[in-house]
């Protein structure tokens, strides 16, 4: 999703090229998150010399990595900066420190060398007189993303440490300061150096629970020179051991994998201390990890109500509610349109009809990684029950937050006066209608403001989640009214097609 206020292009043409390219290349990704294990990817410079990152982070060496666009007005004022340059002197392989590799990619495959060059029809400026560190020109993004690193925006920067695991990633203009880059040094865990080094890498598990049972999962990470063949972990809580897990195999330097750990019956939540061992491993430091796991807030009937208000780039938020099988049951945003200045757009409120004491995760997502909160409006999302009580809010967050909850029973005059989940609204080629059936029959119908039926389907006894789709292409633009009718009740939601 292109993002007006970080990519400055300098003509329409640009825009509407860059706007099918980024389709496939960001989708509605945000930049790979720290603490991700990458994969190796080898990459040829504008000079026809090959790097793979897996030589160099195995040489010990800390790897920055900076993807812009030639076209791109802060990827510009970033480089204008010289910190990357500047690090690369201090730090890279012609240094007297030689501790780090940077590189500097353009990550839009369809600028050419000559907008690198600062004489193109699509560029900023020169890019490459007077940089000293390896620039690279993408002619496709497949072997760069398939290393499991993002193209989520430009710029965006990576760092990445000898055990494969990313350090820190974000804009660049903010994590990529020379006195940023100066301070990761450092910060990566020590070389493999031991035989035998098992580490607790990060807890895959989840880490919010709605009810019953529980699986702790950890992913481990072979910090030693020789192969890992077997670990065992052992998760505690108040000093009593509730669940273990074991690792046999074959696992080289630096691999890892994800340890499925025996469930925890009834769980109901708190701090776990989950550690891992092996035969001869004498470096014990990073061997434990502490995750906190929350239980869902309990709601009081099956109906919720999202509040979103959104701040200037509401084109970036987008959120789900999914049930416990991760079926998406509603979802709004994704099409908002931006507005001109800072401040807010209350969004109408959606109202969701869920299956009784089931449990659901709310996921609010901002695809340029800062939330709806607040330096370009005070955004902020709510989920309330039929009760007014608060099950999720926030606002102030990176890419993505995600809250559960388990839903009560509705009473019979909530599930008489219930709206539609209907989505997206405005909708353009299609509008989705969601609702829980319960057995019985149910007519839904788009109609027009004249009351004039433009499409409608009938359900017999259906039961579960219903999804329906309407197509809208060939509609006139307008206000429309989507009506569900069943046992005698019958419920409205408004959409507005564009």
């Amino acid at each position: 999703m292109l993002n007006l206020r970080k990519l400055n292009f300098l003509n329409m043409k640009k825009l509407i090229l860059s706007a099918a390219i980024l389709a496939g290349v960001m989708g509605a990704n945000a930049q790979t998150p720290v603490g991700t294990v990458v994969n190796n990817f080898t990459l040829t410079d504008i000079n026809g010399n090959s790097h793979s990152l897996f030589d160099y982070l195995d040489q010990g060496k800390m790897v920055v990595i900076d993807v812009s666009a030639t076209w791109c007005g802060p990827c510009w004022s970033y480089h204008g900066t010289g910190a990357l340059n500047n690090f690369y002197n201090a730090h890279g392989p012609n240094s007297t420190a030689n501790d780090a590799m940077v590189f500097f990619i353009e990550g839009d495959p369809s600028t050419t060398s000559a907008d690198l060059n600062g004489t193109g029809g699509n560029t900023q400026g020169d890019w490459v007189t007077g940089e000293n560190m390896p620039i690279i020109d993408l002619t496709t993004t497949a072997s760069f993303e398939n290393s499991g690193l993002d193209i989520a925006y430009f710029p965006v920067m990576y760092v990445i440490c000898p055990n494969r695991t990313v350090l820190q990633s974000g804009v660049a203009g903010q994590i990529g300061t020379l006195t940023a880059l100066n301070s990761y040094i450092g910060d990566c865990p020590a070389p493999a150096s031991q035989p035998v080094d098992v580490a607790a890498l990060s807890y895959k598990g989840e880490l919010i629970h709605c009810e019953g049972s529980y699986t702790p999962k950890v992913q481990i990470q072979n910090n030693g020179t020789a192969a890992l063949t077997s670990a065992t972990v052992t998760v505690t809580q108040g000093g009593n051991t509730v669940s273990t897990g074991t690792y046999t195999g074959s696992l080289a330097t630096y691999g890892v994998a994800t340890v499925n750990c025996t469930p925890i019956a009834n769980f109901t939540g708190g701090a776990l201390t989950v550690s891992v061992t092996a035969t001869g491993d004498v470096t014990t430091t990073n061997n434990n990890l502490n995750p906190t796991i929350s239980l869902a807030t309990n709601a009081a009937s099956q109906i919720v109500y999202v509040d979103i208000t959104t701040d200037r780039y509401a084109s970036e938020t987008s959120w789900k509610i999914k049930n416990a099988s991760g079926t998406v049951v509603a979802s709004g945003g994704g099409t908002w349109t931006d507005m001109s200045a800072n401040g807010t757009t209350v969004r109408p409120t959606v109202t969701a009809t869920l299956n009784p004491s089931a449990c659901y995760t709310f996921e609010i997502l901002d695809t340029y990684g800062d939330g709806i909160c607040c330096a370009y409006g005070n955004g902020v999302y709510t989920v309330k029950d039929a009760s007014g009580a608060t099950l999720a809010t926030g606002g102030e967050f990176t890419d993505i937050e995600i809250s559960s909850f388990k839903t009560g029973v509705a009473s019979i005059d909530e599930l008489n006066t219930i709206a539609l989940n209907v989505f997206p609204n405005p909708a353009t080629d299609a509008v989705n209608v969601v609702f829980e059936a319960n057995s019985s029959d149910y007519s839904v119908s788009l109609t027009d403001l004249t009351g004039r039926v433009v499409a409608s389907e009938l359900l017999n006894n259906a039961n579960g989640t219903q999804t329906l789709t309407f197509a809208t292409s060939n509609f006139a633009k307008g206000s429309y009214i989507v009506s569900i009718k069943s046992n005698g009740t019958v419920t409205t939601a408004n959409v507005v097609i564009k």
